[in-house]
């Protein structure tokens, strides 16, 4: 059996190798729910794209006590993770890539504002257009998505996009040096070894939940996307190197 405590260090294990690739992580989770506070609702409603185990929705409600945040994954591991560490979370499975995901949702009024950090780069091409069109569907007028992930602009100023990444680079370099953290194919392999968590991991394998597919790493992908999909104004609230968190306001 998966206990709440054994969830709760396997997350915090899942922190420690996801800020290994992003020693500024914390920053831009704050930089993120910053913004959803300056929405100035006291109960916002917000749909967090991509969740995995849930890190940032449960730091939403630790700021935000009055938020209802709907957490959306399609790794059948990952939610099971994000429901056992915390039971007052709303986890619904379901893959951003299959039209009619939004229906799942359960929501009884338009949400305020859409979050994701480090996933909506696993969607690409058309998939991403379907993806923020069908988003905007269910966010209000106004509404934001505030997206944290890597995101580079080779495609336009490649000098500045070389730049950005050696930014990155150099702060791992300082924060980490040689004493690296746990990799994301370690902690995995670790997850696979655990007995308590065999049965999730079976559903995991049966579901197809790898990452598979090419990747939306350019940001003109996921601007020109939102701009077709019917948002507004798009821009850069936060950055750190290529790291960033992105903006777009519902029209």
């Amino acid at each position: 059996m998966l206990t709440h405590d054994a969830a709760r260090e396997w997350i915090a294990r899942w922190d420690r190798q996801q800020e290994g690739y992003l020693p500024d992580r914390e920053e831009r989770f704050t930089a993120l729910i910053d913004a959803l506070e300056a929405l100035d609702r006291p109960d916002p409603l917000v749909i967090d794209l991509g969740c995995g185990p849930g890190s940032l929705s449960a730091r939403i409600v630790e700021r935000l006590p009055e938020a209802r945040v709907v957490s959306v994954d399609a790794d059948p591991l990952l939610l099971g993770l994000g429901r056992a560490a915390y039971p007052g979370l709303t986890f619904v499975p379901a893959d951003l890539r299959t039209p009619g995901w939004s229906d799942l949702l359960g929501l009884d009024r338009p949400a305020d504002a859409a979050v994701s950090t480090t996933a909506l780069h696993w969607i690409s091409g058309p998939d991403l257009l379907r993806v923020y069109t069908e988003l905007a569907g269910v966010l209000r007028p106004g509404g934001l998505l505030l997206n944290g992930d890597h995101l580079d602009s080779d495609d336009v100023t490649p000098e500045l996009a070389r730049l950005e990444r050696a930014l990155h680079e150099r702060e791992t370099e300082r924060v980490f040096g040689a004493e690296r953290p746990e990799d994301w194919r370690a902690w995995w392999e670790a997850v696979s070894a655990d007995p308590a968590l065999a049965e999730l991991d079976r559903e995991r394998t049966t579901a197809g939940a790898d990452h598979h597919g090419s990747e939306s790493h350019l940001l003109s992908e996921h601007v020109e996307a939102l701009r077709a999909a019917g948002f507004g104004e798009v821009g850069t609230l936060w950055q750190r190197g290529n790291n960033r968190l992105l903006c777009a306001v519902r029209g």
